[in-house]
């Protein structure tokens, strides 16, 4: 294991960043397990105003599991009992997900789960959580678009017009969510020229929630 990805510094102004979605085996975050992982890289270019979604830059992997999760939770994400007893060990699967992400900003919709479970899995795996920053695109859907009347990400896939192939696998739902970052980036781009910008965007409707 290469222990630096771990440790390594972004650059300044990151033009890559990383959108992610993960499977579970329930909601609460504290306790129970992550299954998977799915991840699409998004190419940003300032200059232009211009996000691409690069397909071909993408991750996926199933962790293995020591038992497999209910029947019921089986049916939502399609993750069978063979593919968790025989998915990949977490510390593989997390260097192997460090390395693919590198320094690059991470998001995801509700982003605090997915980070939740990602860092605890990774303080269990590896003894510390991934440094990445994080960046949750629900709260950028609702700064863009305050008078949507959406909260879940499938209420914005409706109000987009945004169909998902397989809802609740880990790379389809991160194609959707990307779908999605799109839909609202017109918007994000007219009042932002960096990552800082973005991230001052996101926490400024966070303020406004709280008041």
């Amino acid at each position: 294991m290469d222990w630096r990805r771990w440790f390594g510094q972004g650059a300044a102004e990151p033009a890559r960043w990383v959108m992610v979605d993960v499977e579970t085996s329930g909601l609460d975050a504290a306790r129970d397990r992550l299954l998977a992982i799915g991840a699409i890289g998004l190419h940003v270019d300032w200059a232009r105003k211009r996000l691409a979604v690069e397909v071909a830059d993408s991750f996926e992997v199933v962790l293995r599991q020591e038992a497999p999760s209910a029947r019921d939770n089986i049916l939502l994400h399609g993750i069978g009992v063979q593919r968790q007893m025989e998915g990949v060990p977490a510390i593989e699967a997390l260097d192997a997900f460090a390395a693919y992400a590198q320094a690059a900003p991470l998001l995801a919709f509700h982003a605090a789960f997915d980070q939740a479970l990602i860092g605890r899995h990774a303080r269990a795996a590896v003894g510390r959580a991934m440094p990445n920053r994080w960046l949750d695109i629900a709260q950028l859907c609702a700064a863009t678009h305050p008078g949507v009347r959406a909260r879940a990400l499938d209420e914005w896939l409706e109000h987009f017009g945004i169909r998902c192939a397989a809802r609740h696998q880990a790379i389809a739902d991160t194609l959707a969510e990307c779908d999605l970052l799109l839909r609202i980036w017109p918007r994000v781009a007219a009042e932002c020229a960096s990552w800082r910008d973005v991230e001052r965007l996101a926490a400024r409707h966070r303020w406004l929630a709280r008041t």
